[in-house]
């Protein structure tokens, strides 16, 4: 008969360790498996759960690394995907541990705040009705079930100092932001502008693993190009998209020094970025007397550019 190893990290509130289950082999979810744990081996074993049929979003957790919604997730697949029997399963990345798989959301729900998840009436509006086409513009963005699988991806958030949204939470500031029946969306885009919405390094962890396949990293873009249509012109991500834009118009290509030098601005660069530029040049990777010139078919780009004017992406 065929077994299966889940090693769970277990924690009890103050001592971590890791506990070795071993079952016989049968068709199952991995929240299926996690309860056939708990009836009957270990009675003590924590994890969330609720609906059983991805609507909650409370039974998130990690699989070998990965984030994953347990009640969605087969055992057969996860066999598949790893070519293993023995897992590693683990509480969610980025969240505050309570009891062994089980993760607190408090702090996460108090700094959504900020960004206003509620519809706010816009001035004017003579009722809620809505065509199909701007309906369409956030419908996906509200299949979230804020089971927190962007956040525990997230990479930024690995190494912030707290004031970054979350993925779910930039999902929630973009499906109000992009409802025509609300009225704040841009006191929404500069709450996000004000936590850090220009430190997403595009990633795309929080779209490749949202169990509902919502396309978050595309919707902080949106909010970005917000931000610039609005004429944001202080933070340093803006300054670092006008700079690129530009570059690319007239050059074509990119001009690493000048990109540095106008985003931060010769004094900053001066005091921060010295030493990692000596370092790239001295290895090789800086040419600090190259000068770009614009590359042959410039008039091309440019038109590119022109035309991408006349175009409004949905």
């Amino acid at each position: 008969m065929e077994t299966i190893v889940f090693n769970i990290k277990r924690f009890d509130g103050k001592r971590s360790w890791t506990q070795r289950y071993t079952f016989p082999y049968e068709t199952n979810t991995l929240l299926g498996c996690l309860t056939k744990i708990r009836e009957e081996q270990d009675p003590t074993l924590n994890f969330m759960s609720a609906c059983r049929h991805g609507i909650c979003g409370s039974c998130a957790i990690q699989v070998n690394g990965s984030a994953y919604l347990a009640c969605e997730t087969q055992l057969d697949d996860l066999r598949k995907t790893y070519e293993t029997d023995e897992f590693v399963i683990e509480p969610l990345n980025n969240f505050t541990v309570t009891r062994d798989l089980v993760v607190q959301f408090e702090d996460k729900a108090e700094q959504m705040k900020k960004i206003m998840p509620w519809m706010c009436e816009r001035e004017g509006r003579a009722d809620n009705t809505q065509s199909p086409r701007d309906f369409a513009k956030y419908s996906k963005a509200t299949d979230c079930v804020l089971c927190g699988s962007c956040a525990s991806e997230c990479r930024e958030l690995a190494f912030d100092d707290g004031t970054y949204l979350a993925p779910f939470m930039m999902n929630k500031a973009y499906r109000f932001i992009a409802d025509s029946r609300d009225g704040a969306s841009e006191e929404r885009v500069m709450a996000v502008l004000d936590n850090n919405l220009w430190k997403c390094i595009h990633c795309q962890q929080c779209t490749s693993k949202c169990p509902k396949e919502i396309p978050i990293a595309e919707e902080i873009s949106f909010i970005r190009r917000m931000v610039l249509e609005m004429g944001e012109t202080k933070s340093l991500g803006a300054k670092h998209a006008y700079v690129f834009y530009n570059n690319a118009h007239d050059k074509g290509m990119l001009d690493e020094m000048q990109l540095a030098v106008k985003t931060e601005g010769l004094m900053a660069n001066a005091k921060n970025r010295v030493p990692f530029a000596v370092r790239m040049v001295t290895s090789g990777k800086l040419n600090p007397f190259h000068h770009v010139k614009a590359v042959n078919g410039i008039e091309g780009v440019r038109t590119l550019f022109e035309y991408a004017k006349t175009m409004k992406e949905d």
